[in-house]
């Protein structure tokens, strides 16, 4: 994995969004193989691909031919009404912070025409600007844990709408009483870069949450295996959702590659097939028929009929045998696959969940899990596993906002998780500079620094842009660690970039 970030102008330039959008377009419209994502946001473009598939050299080239024929590319507009009710936890906060009456917030907020710069963060959350300047305020200095659905509110010059609950450091001013996403319309996303966004004050009642869209068949094709009772976070996932980042969608996909990659080699399946990841706490499941399936991962192993099977090895699970699983060893999650890959239905080019999207759920009691083709395969082929290291001790490589403050301190004594979940994992230890600034694409394993100080490793379930300063990033091969650390846990950084002539490199890339 790879990326860089493309600049076309600095702050709230109308035309360096045009031509970020505009190129993001020409991208997507005909993407070269290897490349996995177009990220646009104010006045840049993200580009993360994979490098033995797509140098960098050749992407730039295309980049630049591409680049020629913006000109003749025009941009579609709409003028979007969007009714707000005035009633944001932040809202008198606001009026406080700014001196200026209620009634002056909320009319300073509907004076402009705004324009929607980009969509991410969440599925379909719409980043519009400019707000006037005597309401900017700067964000939170670290995020709520949750923001209700529908929340419209502000963050310097910029203001959107949460489509969905989720964390957020914006300031809440108050409801829509339309709903800008829902996976379940043939259009699921209301607003879309270059429309004008004018709000209203109006009164009514807030908007239904959407319901999460369906991924796995209700009658399956090939049924293969029932779920007795549910584990803690039972998921089809497959390679995961790329190319979808520009709408918000989450790129999902397994948390730990290694282990769900090495699953699927045992049972014969390619790469990126659907198969089941297992956290924490397993499943119970029953075999509807004969079925070849493997385990890989840590901290859980798997029994069938209350007889250990050993990771690494693909084994004959009888039709009408039961599985379950018991924690062991160091580890929160494994991945369990099962000869022809398990049946889910694609959702934009995927059918791993994105639950902060409503695409997809867990694993409930009853579920019947289909496969995706019947495929004979003999069991008892075996890989020895690579052992999940004693100590976590992860590679650092320079991020977006680049600085030698940050990287020291990041480096400089060890950090303990206090949450980790398929969004990221947040660290406490000593105080990292950090900041905000204009929303942004996130790049996976970006380090991302509110003003608390407190770090953030943004991973698979991320927001697509975010504005906190991202100093540093985690090296590529050492992503797959993270699906496996758990609350309390310690982890420490080791700057590559003191050690590696060729890591000098990247920062380069970020500054160009």
């Amino acid at each position: 994995m790879d990326g860089f970030y493309l600049a076309f102008g600095e702050g709230l330039s109308e035309e360096a969004n045009r031509m970020a959008q505009a190129l993001a377009g020409l991208l997507l419209k005909a993407p070269p193989e290897g490349l996995w994502e177009a990220v646009p946001a104010y006045g840049t473009l993200y580009l993360e691909y994979d490098a033995r598939r797509l140098s960098r050299k050749r992407l730039l080239g295309l980049v630049s031919r591409l680049a020629t024929t913006l000109a003749e590319t025009g941009e579609e507009s709409r003028l979007v009404e969007i009714p707000v009710r005035y009633d944001g936890e932040d809202l008198f906060e606001v009026a406080r912070r700014t001196g200026l009456p209620l009634e002056e917030v909320k009319r300073l907020h509907q004076a402009p025409l705004y324009r929607v710069y980009a969509l991410g963060f969440t599925p379909g959350f719409p980043f519009l600007a400019p707000v006037e300047p005597a309401l900017r305020l700067p964000r939170r200095p670290h995020p709520r844990p949750r923001v209700p659905a529908h929340a419209v509110a502000m963050a310097g010059p910029q203001t959107g709408i949460y489509p969905l609950p989720s964390p957020g450091g914006w300031h809440l001013l108050g409801t829509a009483l339309v709903t800008v996403y829902d996976p379940h319309r043939e259009e699921p996303f209301l607003l879309r870069p270059g429309d004008r966004v004018r709000f209203r004050e109006a009164e009514g009642s807030t908007p239904p949450e959407p319901n999460p869209l369906a991924l796995l068949p209700e009658e399956p094709r090939i049924p293969a295996l029932r779920v007795e009772e549910p584990g803690l976070l039972d998921l089809v996932v497959d390679g995961g959702r790329f190319l979808a980042g520009h709408l918000g969608l989450a790129r999902s996909g397994p948390l730990d590659p290694y282990s769900a990659s090495l699953a699927n080699r045992l049972v014969g399946n390619p790469p990126g097939a659907p198969l089941l990841e297992v956290a924490y706490r397993g499943p119970v499941l029953t075999a509807l028929r004969d079925l070849v399936a493997a385990v890989a991962g840590y901290g859980l192993t798997a029994l069938l009929e209350g007889e250990e099977i050993p990771p690494g090895q693909s084994f004959f699970w009888p039709r009408g045998k039961t599985l379950s699983f018991r924690p062991k060893g160091r580890g929160v999650r494994v991945y369990l696959a099962v000869a022809g890959a398990l049946e889910g239905r694609s959702f934009m080019g995927s059918v791993s969940p994105d639950l902060r999207g409503r695409i997809g759920r867990p694993l409930v009691a009853g579920d019947i899990l289909g496969l995706g083709e019947e495929r004979a395969v003999r069991p008892g082929l075996a890989f020895r596993q690579k052992p999940l290291p004693e100590a976590f001790r992860l590679r650092l490589l320079p991020g977006p906002q680049f600085s030698w403050e940050a990287f020291r301190a990041l480096a400089s004594a060890s950090f303990r998780v206090v949450r980790a979940d398929r969004m990221g994992v947040e660290l406490l230890g000593p105080e990292v500079p950090g900041g905000e600034g204009l929303s942004e694409a996130t790049p996976l394993g970006g380090i991302q620094v509110p003003p608390s100080g407190r770090p953030l490793v943004l991973l698979v379930d991320k927001g697509s842009l975010g504005g906190y300063a991202k100093p540093a990033r985690v090296h590529p091969g050492d992503l797959w660690l993270f699906g496996q650390v758990w609350p309390g846990v310690e982890l420490t950084f080791t700057c590559e970039l003191y050690r590696e002539r060729q890591h000098i490199a990247p920062i380069l890339a970020w500054e160009g």
